[in-house]
């Protein structure tokens, strides 16, 4: 059984990190799926918040690497998308990273924070600031509401 557990963590991890990169799901649902198969909500909010980071960092990395061909094909952003993200980019900076994890906005923040080069260190510390808070916030709803739950029958 505790294999089984190991296998799962890596599972958990690759969903996270995925979900934050070209594949369109939501890792909160798989968070929460998680936890409700009774998963340890420590180690799970570790594994989830880094791989989601780490798939932002790929984004970020994809985004300053700045093959408009591949950003178009890949995450369906224009260059037109981009460019009207530059002035939001260029006024919070760094801040913006913490705003990642936010359904379709999230991805072209960070696409757009590599594109337009802000600084990398600033970027992956907010990044994983942002991501920690959100699956801390998932970690803490969860627990919340299904320890006051009323029982079904």
């Amino acid at each position: 059984m505790e294999n089984i557990q190991e296998l799962s963590y890596y599972g958990l991890f690759l969903a996270t990190t995925l979900a934050a990169t070209i594949i369109p799901f939501s890792a909160d649902v798989v968070y929460i799926a998680f936890l409700a198969f009774g998963y340890d909500i420590f180690l799970s909010l570790i594994v989830a918040t880094s791989g989601n980071w780490i798939g932002s960092l790929i984004t970020y990395g994809i985004g300053r690497v700045g093959n408009i061909k591949h950003i178009e094909k890949w995450f369906r952003i224009s260059l037109k998308r981009l460019e009207k993200q530059q002035a939001v980019v260029n006024k919070y900076r760094s801040w913006l990273a913490l705003f990642v994890w936010l359904p379709l906005i999230g991805d072209v923040f960070a696409i757009a924070l590599g594109f337009y080069k802000i600084n990398f260190r600033k970027t992956a510390a907010f990044m994983l600031l942002g991501k920690f808070l959100r699956f801390s916030f998932l970690s803490v709803a969860y627990y919340f509401f299904t320890e006051n739950m009323p029982p079904v029958l």
